[in-house]
């Protein structure tokens, strides 16, 4: 009995079906909210409803013209840090079995993103001053 355990292929296509079910009753559950929302949500399309808002500011000028590329460089630093401490994770979950190795690669990675960190600072990219 214990051989025939051993035996049994652990990567069958049916070891997915609940996978697969729940995929489908996501999928299934955003249609029918998108739906009924559109079938039961009221249509009225007046002129106040059909302008542009944003934050409660009326519209002024043209939204094509260019704009301080800091929101930009702000934002992508922002997601570039993000995702390194994201790196921090693994090592979180198993700095017992790392071992000082481990550590010593945490800190050489610490000490790349800190030399990040300081060429920012000194190129000036979180300054708002013009």
């Amino acid at each position: 009995m214990h051989s025939l355990l051993l035996s049994v292929d652990q990567s069958t296509p049916i070891n997915y079906l609940p996978i697969v079910l729940q995929l489908v009753v996501a999928i299934v559950t955003v249609i029918l909210m998108l739906g009924v929302s559109y079938v039961l949500g009221p249509k009225r399309n007046t002129s106040d409803k059909l302008i542009n808002f944003e934050s409660g500011i009326p519209s002024i000028g043209n939204a094509r013209q260019p704009i301080a590329i800091k929101y930009f460089l702000v934002a992508i630093l922002f997601v570039l840090f993000d995702v390194e401490v994201i790196f921090f994770y693994p090592y979180a979950v198993n700095f017992r079995e790392l071992g000082t190795e481990g550590f010593y690669a945490v800190l050489m990675f610490v000490a790349f993103f800190l030399c990040g960190f300081i060429y920012i600072i000194k190129k000036g990219a979180l300054k708002w001053e013009d």
